[in-house]
């Protein structure tokens, strides 16, 4: 099993500041209306979208295991043969040719992918409610609380959810003042096939995952509802339950499937779901609420933000939304930012499932791109923020899905290519798929292995742990010998090149039209060099005689393409200088060596830095939500504070829920808008907030390397740099006045702070303060 580093900082702040009167909290004074306006709460597992309508209070129900189909390898054919044609195609510039070949005999045809699918809804039905006033509906992301309130006449309700991180069930306290005042029937229903019936007085929901495109569904599932009151009557029918005369009451949602991994549906639900509702029932509903506080907060509390306050925090935040461009909010972009800390607390947590593209909140059968895991960049820039935002072992869904992956993935590179190693292309779901699908356009593109491999790198150098780098290595070096045997020398200057290959999912324009498939993208060269290089160092690391294949590597990086500057000035996206400065394409691909990646810096590879900026200039800023997400960490590591200001002004734009593939923003709940919703651009903001403040890329501990002009004050704490540096710091007139390292494992560090380098020997268990760092301190 992957060993996953965890420690809480002693020194990282244990509460959250009331700076705005109304805590870390989203609020609005009206009920939900449409999906993206509701609150959504989770514990990894299950998730609840609340609306807190007065009358009607829907709860949309999710399980992170409730995937279309069942374990499903999918067909695998020998294409090798076909990727000799395709080649020979490409390398006599017949892209188009070359790509229809692709389609023809390459992509696969019988399944694209499973769906990510909801479990159902939970209705709770008030008679007499739907004349209300003084209404309150907030989600509290500093002890993960969602609170909805308002009033009938003199008396006041109170309906308080949370998703157990403790307990692993959705719990509700509806309370009413006075006595006897609540009066409520609860009902289920679902889009799947299912029954609802009611059984010694709980209503039970079981049903069974969709089937599609030929493959039938095979996920079985029950949802269990229990309300307990102290007085009142209760009463049911075969499908719902009623409860009048009480003074308050508690509602427990439980939920269990038949999955019991990637090969294995063969759990028992029932008794699953049964065993989560007695361990739930049996406790006190302070104590579960304290446990699941105390549970989130270890987490949470980890990170503080404080960029100041203004008067425009005191109006509900589709408002402050809506006002963003206009007013100074400081403490919005600080809500936004812990909100995506929020999110992946709420949707990935160890032992359960990397967060899809939509976290593990979705209301369709077949959703946008099926919610599946598209590993161009969405399943990634999920995971941005784990590290450097103190949530390492939030990380482990997706390092585990790694390791699953290079099975199947050694499968496919076998059987259809031919190699060795193993292949990840565009998208994988729950049952870990790795051939092409979708279409050759779209997943003519072997090189998503090497791009997860980093997040295995990344994750050794933030903490330093040897025993997860050894169990790592494994799934390096496949990745890397796949590359090995799929490239091939180009005729032009004898470079090794990924061929077909493409870059996602932009194209050029070749014959009178756009194409894609083509040879060497600059990405891929990035990924494949970072990848080489990475395994060479772990080698040396862990002491591991691999001689001969390390030097293996090191022949290849030496014959792999450069990064090459093109006629624009800018840095070339293929192999050739086909870039367009009216491309205003969401990927930028070509810019994987600026970020995620670290090939690209001001100090080391000023030319090319100075290509990047102008590439991502000619891009331009409005773009999908995601998208302009990767853009606010970009223009940080250019080291521009103000233009990655910019684009977090340009992602709090409020989106319709009509607005479909347009320009991206965020809708009134805070999720990011592609559109439709995609929880990726939430995370890439936040990981991009956290860029402008502290970087540690390049060799150095860079603080407050990006910090705009709107910000000029702050305080930041637990911030994480590779190396295993937590870092707080204090800044007045953007100096820096206050800052502490806290140094987990010891080393030398090189300090960039206030304009001047300083060298700072650590110890590990030690925290050193500004004096001990920089000689320079602000007066």
């Amino acid at each position: 099993m992957f060993r996953l580093f965890l420690t809480v900082s002693a020194f990282v702040l244990a509460a959250c500041t009331d700076l705005s009167g109304r805590e870390l909290k989203l609020w609005y004074d009206e009920p939900a209306s449409v999906w993206v306006e509701a609150l959504p709460v989770g514990n990894g597992r299950m998730g609840a979208m609340i609306f807190g309508s007065p009358s009607r209070e829907h709860l949309q129900l999710n399980e992170e295991t409730i995937w279309s189909g069942g374990p499903w390898t999918g067909e695998h054919r020998d294409v090798s043969v076909a990727i000799d044609s395709i080649r020979a195609l490409v390398f006599n510039g017949q892209y188009r040719r070359a790509q229809e070949l692709a389609e023809r005999e390459v992509y696969h045809k019988s399944s694209h992918g499973m769906a990510y699918q909801p479990l159902g809804d939970l209705y709770i039905d008030f008679p007499g409610h739907e004349d209300f006033s003084d209404y309150n509906r907030e989600l509290d992301i500093s002890r993960a609380v969602s609170t909805t309130s308002y009033s009938v006449g003199n008396v006041r309700y109170i309906r308080e959810t949370f998703a157990s991180l403790a307990d692993d069930a959705i719990i509700m306290h509806i309370s009413a003042s006075g006595r006897k005042n609540l009066d409520f029937s609860v009902s289920m229903s679902s889009p799947q096939r299912s029954e609802v019936t009611v059984e010694n007085g709980e209503i039970i929901l079981r049903g069974v995952s969709g089937d599609m495109e030929g493959v039938e569904g095979k996920v079985r599932f029950t949802s269990r509802v229990r309300v307990v009151t102290g007085d009142g009557d209760f009463m049911s029918d075969g499908s719902s339950l009623r409860v009048s005369g009480a003074d308050e009451a508690y509602i427990y949602i439980t939920a269990a499937t038949s999955f019991v991994d990637w090969t294995d549906v063969s759990a028992d639900p029932d008794s699953g779901s049964s065993e989560y509702m007695y361990s739930v029932i049996s406790k006190n509903y302070a104590d579960l609420r304290s446990a699941h506080v105390e549970a989130y907060r270890k987490l949470f509390d980890r990170v503080t933000l404080d960029l100041g306050v203004t008067e425009a925090a005191s109006a509900p935040t589709d408002e402050r939304l809506r006002d963003f461009a206009s007013v100074s909010d400081p403490q919005l972009v600080e809500l936004y930012f812990q909100f995506g800390r929020y999110l992946l607390i709420s949707s990935s947590q160890p032992g359960g499932q990397p967060a899809n593209l939509q976290g593990i909140w979705n209301d369709s059968m077949y959703p946008p791109w099926d919610s599946k895991y598209t590993t161009n960049i969405n399943a990634q820039m999920n995971y941005w923020p784990a590290e450097v935002t103190n949530l390492s072992e939030l990380h482990e869904p997706l390092l585990t899905m790694i390791r699953e992956v290079a099975q199947s993935g050694a499968r496919t590179a076998s059987e259809m290519y031919g190699c060795r190693g193993w292949v990840l292309h565009h998208n994988t779901d729950v049952w870990r798929i790795t051939y092409p699908v979708d279409a050759a356009a779209y997943g003519m593109w072997p090189t998503g292995g090497a791009w997860m491999c980093r997040h295995l790198w990344e994750h050794y150098l933030y903490t330093a742990d040897k025993d997860f780098l050894a169990e790592s290595y494994p799934l390096m070096k496949g990745a890397a010998l796949f590359l090995l045997d799929y490239m091939v020398p180009e005729p032009e200057h004898g470079w090794i090149v990924t061929v077909p290959s493409m870059s996602p999912e932009n194209e050029f324009m070749n014959d009178g039209g756009a194409v894609r498939v083509c040879a060497g993208p600059t990405m891929d060269v990035q990924m494949i060099s970072e990848l080489f290089s990475n395994v060479i160092s772990a080698s040396g690391i862990l002491g591991v005689d691999d001689r001969a294949f390390t030097d293996s590597l090191s022949v290849a990086l030496a014959k792999l393409p450069p990064m090459q500057i093109g006629r624009h000035g800018q840095l070339q996206e293929w192999l050739h200088d086909w870039d367009r400065p009216d491309d205003h394409h969401r990927h930028v691909s070509h810019l994987y060596g600026l970020f995620p990646g670290c090939q690209i810096s001001r100090d080391r590879t000023p030319e090319l830095f100075e290509a990047a900026r102008r590439s991502l200039d000619f891009r331009g800023d409005p773009a999908t939500g995601w998208s302009m997400g990767w853009k606010v960490c970009l223009w940080a590591r250019l080291l521009d504070g103000n233009r990655a200001y910019k684009l977090i002004t340009d992602q709090l734009t409020p989106t319709l829920s009509t607005d479909v593939y347009g320009r991206g923003g965020t809708y009134p709940n805070l999720f990011d808008a592609h559109p439709p919703f995609q929880i990726d651009g939430n995370f890439g903001c936040t990981a991009g907030i956290a860029e402008m403040l502290l970087q540690s890329h390049d060799g150095v501990l860079h603080v407050l390397p990006a910090l705009p002009d709107r910000w000029p004050d702050g305080k930041v704490t637990g911030l994480v740099a590779r190396g295993g540096y937590v870092v707080d710091i204090e800044w007045k007139d953007c100096m820096v006045t206050d800052m502490k390292i806290y140094s987990r494992s010891g080393g030398c560090i090189k300090v960039r702070c206030n304009g001047r380098e300083h060298d700072l020997e650590t110890r590990s268990g030690k925290e050193y303060t500004l004096n001990d760092i920089c000689k320079d301190r602000y007066e």
